[in-house]
């Protein structure tokens, strides 16, 4: 889109790179203990899940989750598409399908015309229809600060949902999408980014991950998360919980090419680095960790656990859909030293 006289989107971030979130260890001791058990919640709060599952009858279960994120492409209809795709993954990560949306925004109306807004509900809208959800409503204020992204229900079986924390001995790590996407919105915020590989970036992180869960959903998938904030080595992290060690390849992780020389030079989110203080207490490695493994996501791909061959059946599946990039990064071993080890 052309925005002519129009300050760029991304002008309204803040200088990190990204808006300000609380990492993992800030979230758990914020939420220990704040809420009861209630037996209809079959997932809560409790192990940084994707989302919540709330038992509405003995075949079906409410999946609900919330997200937002502050511009990080100048295309405001773009910018719509990869916000909603990054909302909605976190029913996708659950097995589920998407039923309905709320837009979440906060808009500057003083500095952009209410057109661009439009643009920008547009794009939201365009990726729950597509994977076959509908926008009903939601909530809109004014603050200096963009913000867009929705509040998602879902349904799934309350038996058949995937959580993020109990793969097993023996599965190997399956990753649907490349790695280094904050490298890339960094670079795009600071204008060092060329029209064609911003629009790489953006093409993937508007890739909804419906389709990655449609073609895992018959298989025996042990575990499952999307890669978004706390980077790959961050949710990975909370995948390993107190049970498992995974071990990852990180010659095999797939990275964009065009992310190499933005991280050489720096251009890396703040985010990434906190990740990468959180999670280095519990890492082991023969060698130093490559960035892109603690950068922090936007719309990442899935992190799943499945049996070796199940895996290698469907990474052909995989790249017939669109994610060109799916492939197997590691394993899952009985428990070791640490949680994480990177080889």
């Amino acid at each position: 889109m052309n925005l002519n006289n129009q300050a760029k989107l991304t002008k309204y971030v803040k200088a990190a790179g990204c808006a300000a979130k609380l990492g993992p260890e800030d979230l758990t001791n914020t939420l220990s203990g704040l809420y009861a058990p209630h037996p209809n919640v079959l997932v809560g709060s409790e192990g940084s899940e994707d989302a919540s599952v709330y038992a509405l009858s003995q075949t079906q279960g409410l999946v609900q989750t919330v997200d937002f994120i502050t511009p990080v492409v100048d295309d405001p209809y773009v910018y719509g598409q990869i916000a909603a795709a990054n909302s909605l993954s976190d029913v996708f990560a659950m097995g589920a399908e998407v039923l309905c949306a709320l837009n979440l925004v906060g808009f500057d109306g003083c500095h952009h015309p209410r057109a661009l807004l439009r643009e920008i509900l547009e794009g939201g809208r365009d990726k729950v229809l597509e994977c076959g959800g509908v926008v009903t409503g939601g909530h809109t204020i004014e603050t200096p600060e963009m913000y867009y992204g929705l509040s998602v229900t879902g349904m799934v079986h309350p038996e058949r949902f995937w959580r993020n924390n109990t793969p097993r001995v023996g599965d190997v790590l399956l990753l649907t999408k490349p790695l280094e996407m904050g490298i890339l919105t960094t670079a795009i915020k600071a204008d060092l980014l060329s029209e064609a590989k911003a629009s790489e970036a953006a093409q993937i992180m508007a890739q909804l991950n419906v389709y990655a869960m449609r073609a895992l959903r018959s298989l025996a998938v042990s575990a499952c998360t999307d890669v978004t904030g706390f980077g790959l080595l961050g949710h990975g992290l909370e995948m390993a919980a107190h049970e498992v060690s995974l071990c990852i390849d990180q010659g095999a992780v797939p990275v964009l090419q065009s992310a190499r020389v933005y991280g050489d030079m720096g251009i890396i989110p703040a985010g990434s680095y906190a990740n990468k203080s959180h999670v280095e207490p519990f890492l082991t490695c023969k060698e130093a960790v490559d960035i892109a493994l603690f950068d922090a996501q936007t719309s990442g791909g899935l992190l799943v656990a499945l049996p070796q061959d199940e895996a290698r059946a469907v990474l052909p599946v995989l790249h017939d859909l669109g994610y060109s990039h799916a492939c197997i990064i590691g394993e899952v071993v009985p428990r070791e030293a640490a949680p994480l080890r990177v080889v």
